[in-house]
């Protein structure tokens, strides 16, 4: 599904944009972040260490944001009545897995964030932390390092191994 969410992504925006901009563009999203950006950036035959750089980059350049605001605007959101069911539903959806993360404190983190599934990811482990008050300086190099294994994970997965380990 993510190959196919990323082909509608590129075609969708590849008129009169470079592949690196989608590519890196793709990181930011939810639901595609490095995984995306990495199958996009290979089908724009990005070199693989510019790949890997951009859906790093873009894949973490929310994540502090996230870390620092989300609960503001959840409140903010619920306050008016925007999408409350939705928030309310991520708010269960953290709770009801706050014993598994907590338990594995540092490493569970690191671990949800790292290993590249569906409903994985910066996005959501960032969203985790947040809604678990983690602290800020804890939850964003544990998240970075994370994003970093997911990104080698896929740049094996896309490029394969030999131009991951052939620098």
């Amino acid at each position: 599904m993510t190959e196919q969410f990323a082909q509608w992504f590129r075609d969708l925006f590849s008129e009169g944009v470079g592949g690196e901009i989608i590519s890196f563009l793709a990181s930011m999203l939810p639901i595609l972040e490095c995984r995306g950006g990495m199958i996009i950036a290979k089908s724009f035959q990005i070199p693989f260490i510019r790949a890997f750089i951009l859906c790093y980059l873009g894949n973490m350049l929310p994540i502090p944001f996230i870390l620092l605001f989300i609960r503001k605007i959840f409140e903010f959101m619920k306050k008016h009545n925007i999408l409350t069911r939705f928030i309310e539903f991520l708010e269960g959806k953290t709770a009801k897995n706050q014993e598994k993360v907590m338990r594995y404190k540092q490493w569970g983190l690191l671990l949800f964030v790292a290993i590249p599934l569906p409903g994985t990811g910066g996005w959501t482990g960032s969203l985790f932390a947040a809604l678990l008050d983690i602290d800020f300086k804890k939850a964003l190099p544990i998240i970075a390092i994370g994003v970093f294994i997911a990104d080698v994970i896929m740049s094996v997965l896309t490029y394969g191994a030999g131009a991951v380990f052939n620098f």
